[in-house]
C-alpha cells in the first residue's frame, strides 16, 4: 500500500485520469473529491463489497429460481 500526506486543496493522480483531491479536514475525518471518468466506477468500499456479494449471490440463482421474476417483469 502507498501511504501519501497530502493537505487540504492538495491532490494525487491514478492513471493519468483520476484525481483525488482533500476537500477538507475535521478531526479524524477527511473528505476526498474523486474525478473520475464515467465508465470507471467509484464506491466506497462497503459498498464494493455489497455489490460483489449481490453478484456471486445472482451468479448462483438456478434458473427456476429466476422463472417467478420473469413472470412478474411480464405483469
Amino acid at each position: 500500500m502507498l501511504v501519501l500526506s497530502r493537505q487540504r486543496d492538495e491532490s494525487i493522480i491514478i492513471n493519468d485520469n483520476v484525481v483525488v483531491t482533500i476537500v477538507d479536514i475535521r478531526g479524524d475525518k477527511v473528505r476526498l473529491g474523486i474525478e473520475a471518468p464515467q465508465e470507471v466506477p467509484v464506491h466506497r468500499r462497503e459498498v464494493y463489497e455489497a455489490i460483489q456479494r449481490e453478484n456471486r449471490r445472482a451468479a448462483q440463482l438456478a434458473p427456476q429460481d429466476t422463472e417467478a421474476l420473469r413472470r412478474e417483469s411480464k405483469g
